[in-house]
């Protein structure tokens, strides 16, 4: 594992402050501003314990097996996607908006 790298791991842990993740023999924290570009109140109403989640890794120190990682960076509804796609509740808007959501995740991840 290594900066950049997209991984997944279980969450075993949830404070105010961020969500422990574990990634096989590493702990991982993802900080509350890690989950949305916007205001984040409750980390309970995105993910909850023993769910799987896929992460960026951020930073990642090999001697104490501790990793910072981004939640925000891989998940396509982090808030940052609404401005540039408005999307309404409901499988048709999606079903319109689609292209320009792929459109968008694809440009961003090529600016990274």
């Amino acid at each position: 594992m290594q900066k950049g790298d997209i991984v997944y791991g279980i969450v075993t842990g949830i404070k105010d402050y961020g969500a422990f993740i574990k990634i096989d023999d590493y702990n991982g924290l993802i900080h509350i501003s890690e989950f949305s570009d916007g205001f984040v109140k409750d980390i309970k109403k995105i993910v909850e314990l023993g769910d799987i989640v896929c992460c960026k890794v951020l930073e990642i120190d090999d001697k104490t097996k501790h990793v910072k990682l981004s939640y925000k960076d891989v998940n396509l509804l982090a808030s940052k996607v609404y401005r540039y796609v408005k999307i309404k509740k409901g499988f048709n808007s999606l079903a319109i908006n689609l292209d320009k959501w792929i459109d968008c995740r694809y440009n961003e991840l090529k600016l990274k």
